[in-house]
């Protein structure tokens, strides 16, 4: 008589194995992979969507993205975190005034690459900033983000009036030169960045999970987006970026991200170690 097979009775949250499921569909579908982001903030996401969906489980929520493009979209503005603001951090802008800009002032074009640019308000901080420096009409900022809603958000530079008055407050403590009213007209119930400030940024979709270098940059900005990857899609990301800088070039993160781990961190060297500003060494020959 055969034994009958063993059974693991270790617990399995179903819960999680379904919003791995959701994830599969969603990159087999869709092509935006998620599947190697925080488990813990995935989780709340989605369950949160739930919540608001009035499905009554994630299976059939898996189904609803199948079939309906309209709620994966609902679903993605939830998965893709879009927290961001003019000058966030001012520090970080009034740290990078004063410690890169003078390195960008010797080179006679400028490539920045902002990834996970999200609705654009980061992009005109440094837009503003190269202005006020001299430097914007020899560079080019690359605005990517995996979400294009949020992109086409970006690329109006049409933001609501009510949150002026903190971006205001915002760009006079990361030392800006002049008023942040010189940069943007007011209408109707919002503002609109100057199109001068539009001129030298070129807007594209980027997946930082799949997507390949985006190379021969002089500085990259990703300021509270690798928060949300898991430890292996850091690392990852880490060496996108690395092969995606000049030697020399400048490597900005968010203040609760750090290269530890990264398995660069020897590769770079701290221009502001607190506001996370580093520099890719140069190859000794």
């Amino acid at each position: 008589m055969s034994e009958a097979p063993q059974i693991n009775d270790q617990y399995v949250d179903m819960e999680d194995v379904e919003i791995r499921l959701l994830l599969e569909a969603i990159f087999h579908i869709y092509g935006y992979d998620f599947r190697s982001y925080s488990k813990a903030s995935i989780r709340r996401r989605v369950l949160h969507r739930l919540n608001l969906s009035g499905l009554p489980s994630i299976m059939e929520m898996i189904d609803r993205v199948m079939k309906d493009r309209q709620f994966f979209v609902q679903l993605l503005n939830d998965l893709t975190v879009n927290v961001t603001e003019m000058y966030r951090d001012p520090q970080f802008y009034r740290s990078f005034r004063e410690e890169v800009v003078p390195l960008l002032k010797t080179f006679p074009f400028i490539k920045i690459w902002h990834a996970g640019c999200s609705t654009g308000e980061e992009i005109y901080s440094m837009a503003i900033l190269l202005e006020e420096e001299g430097l914007y009409d020899r560079a080019m900022i690359y605005a990517t983000d995996i979400d294009k809603n949020v992109l086409a958000t970006a690329k109006k530079g049409i933001y609501s009036i009510s949150a002026i008055r903190q971006y205001g407050e915002n760009y006079l403590q990361a030392g800006g030169k002049s008023s942040l009213s010189d940069y943007y007209t007011c209408k109707y119930e919002g503002v609109i960045i100057d199109q001068r400030l539009r001129r030298n940024i070129l807007f594209a979709d980027h997946d930082l999970a799949t997507d390949q270098v985006f190379g021969e940059m002089n500085v990259i900005v990703c300021r509270n987006v690798l928060i949300y990857f898991d430890r292996d899609l850091q690392r990852r990301v880490f060496q996108l970026f690395r092969d995606s800088l000049d030697m020399g070039g400048v490597l900005c993160l968010g203040t609760k991200e750090s290269l530890n781990f990264s398995g660069i961190v020897d590769e770079f060297e701290p221009v502001d170690g607190k506001m996370k500003i580093f520099r890719r060494k140069q190859v000794s020959l």
